[in-house]
């Protein structure tokens, strides 16, 4: 009997030893050196965030870069429904990420009813 409890601990250890094992790696991923997100995480996650802060849903990124202090996107979203919905106003909102994807910064840049196309003529208006 003895010898069968024997057994078991080590089985058992084994397994809480590969568990703590998978526990570590992945800790060391996230407290390490851990890869940076691709733009598609940096998107999600910028999408989510402006959207938890405002309240409001991004229809679109309209323009997305990486700067030297990490991202830069140009977001558009519904800020308030209006029938027709071409009536309804739009707004773009500039928004800075760190290189890890967290949000930083953002401000709106323009806003805009959806049916109406911005006025590019030479020399203004």
């Amino acid at each position: 009997m003895s010898n069968t409890n024997n057994t078991d601990e080590p089985q058992d250890s084994q397994e809480s030893q590969d568990s703590s094992a998978s526990r570590t790696t992945a800790g060391n991923k996230n407290n390490g050196k851990r890869e940076r997100p691709g733009p598609m995480e940096v998107l999600r996650q910028a999408r989510g965030q402006l959207a938890e802060l405002t309240g409001m849903e991004a229809e679109s990124v309209s323009s997305f870069e990486q700067t030297e202090e990490g991202w830069a996107l140009e977001v558009e979203v519904l800020e308030l429904e209006r029938v027709p919905d071409t009536m309804s106003l739009m707004a773009s909102y500039q928004v800075e990420l760190d290189p890890d994807g967290q949000l930083t910064g953002y401000r709106r840049v323009r806003r805009y009813e959806r049916g109406r196309a911005d006025a590019h003529r030479p020399g203004g208006r």
